[in-house]
């Protein structure tokens, strides 16, 4: 994401979790309301949301959150940090954001065929997990002779890069769960409290 540009509103979000009674530790035990959990597929935002009336979306259903009318969601009421994810939506996040990602294949694909050097020691796609130097020179190499295509492309040419999917959503995970780490390559900086 270029810098100092503020960043894109999420339009469309990924259902992680139903909560027909809302949060647990809400003390309200009169008019709890039902909550969906979800994460944005542009910026990966979490966020907390109140079902339309009668409408219990699935795990990984896509809702539409931008303005005008909507489906399934009545309105987005917050963003919300990793630890305030519901154990099952936790568990449906890995998931989700692999979803995403093989969904829209050539924007993460353009990661590989673009990323630049951080410092004079660091690489971008050493940001990812399971890339060190050396898968690091296989891609910069590999990427001299053309651009990837695809995922398949980019696992065919570069022998150690397996599941490029997974290593961008373990990555994805990584900044949503850490509010302080350095590097924010896929994901917005949570809110300053």
């Amino acid at each position: 994401m270029p810098e100092g540009r503020p960043p894109k509103r999420e339009e469309v979000a990924r259902v992680l979790d139903y909560l027909p009674y809302g949060r647990t530790p809400d003390s309200r035990s009169y008019q709890k309301q039902p909550l969906v959990q979800a994460v944005g597929e542009t910026n990966f935002v979490l966020m907390e949301m109140t079902p339309k009336e009668g409408v219990v979306p699935a795990a990984g259903t896509r809702v539409y959150i931008g303005s005008g009318s909507r489906d399934v969601i009545d309105h987005v009421n917050r963003r919300i940090e990793f630890p305030e994810l519901s154990n099952s939506a936790k568990l449906e996040l890995t998931f989700q954001i692999q979803n995403i990602v093989l969904d829209n294949e050539a924007r993460f694909l353009r990661y590989f065929n673009e990323a630049g050097p951080i410092t004079t020691r660091m690489h971008a796609l050493e940001l990812l997990p399971g890339i060190g130097k050396k898968l690091m020179w296989a891609v910069l190499n590999e990427r001299k002779k053309g651009a990837f295509k695809s995922f398949a492309d980019l696992m065919e040419r570069v022998k150690g890069v397996h599941n490029p999917e997974k290593l961008i959503a373990k990555r994805v995970e990584d900044e949503l769960m850490d509010e302080k780490i350095k590097y924010r390559v896929f994901t917005t900086a949570p809110r300053i409290r």
